[in-house]
């Protein structure tokens, strides 16, 4: 098999699945790889910021993690190459990037919280969800499978509703790690096009001019 011709979001799915495989059995593997901010301060466990992305707490966790950034993450590998914004390696910076950049204020918040603790692929997920949005802000998304509603529309609740529970707080989901890998997303892909090809804009720009409530398609 010529791993070179494989897709490198197929690649990041396999090695999402098989670390948090492994982990779902072996705790003293997670407990050295999970986000845990009172370590990394002490002990300079700066990895963490990575491996805990690739972690998951359980099935569900991983499939719903796995299947968002299956769909959307293609999208983004195929733009990226077609668009000359720098394929595959733009790529995979997106993806790491949401995964240190998500973490960053939770490492903040909790460095001194010895029980915080934090894992899921989320904020990387995040990130190449809201790079996708940009791209075709009035496709057709589906809110928990049932309501139809535009790409672009979805991102502002989504950044409402994780800023709104962020402040909550005290459902044991990590919001934080949601808002700020959609908003490295949303900056990591301008920034991308305005450096690489900036008359992609007016392409966009377009698109935004035929809005739709629920999208098209």
């Amino acid at each position: 098999m010529n791993f070179t011709d494989t897709p490198v979001t197929i690649i990041l799915i396999a090695i999402n699945v098989i670390f948090s495989f492994i982990g779902f059995s072996n705790a003293d593997m997670v407990g050295k790889t999970i986000m845990w901010p009172y370590y990394v301060k002490r002990e300079r466990q700066y990895y963490r910021f990575i491996t805990s992305g690739f972690l998951h707490a359980d099935w569900m966790h991983l499939i719903f993690n796995m299947f968002t950034l299956y769909f959307f993450g293609r999208n983004i590998e195929i733009l990226f190459n077609v668009y000359g914004l720098g394929g595959n390696i733009s790529y995979i910076a997106l993806y790491i990037g949401g995964l240190i950049i998500s973490d960053i204020p939770s490492y903040i918040k909790h460095q001194d919280h010895y029980e915080y603790r934090a894992l899921g692929a989320s904020g990387a997920v995040s990130a190449v969800l809201f790079a996708a949005i940009i791209f075709d802000p009035w496709s057709s998304v589906y809110l928990y499978g049932a309501l139809k509603v535009s790409a672009l529309l979805f991102a502002v609740l989504y950044i409402a509703y994780c800023i709104y529970m962020g402040k909550r707080g005290g459902d044991n989901v990590n919001h934080d790690a949601h808002l700020w890998g959609s908003i490295f997303g949303l900056a990591f892909t301008l920034v991308l096009i305005a450096i690489k090809q900036p008359d992609l804009f007016q392409i966009i720009i377009e698109k935004l001019k035929q809005p739709s409530i629920f999208g098209h398609g």
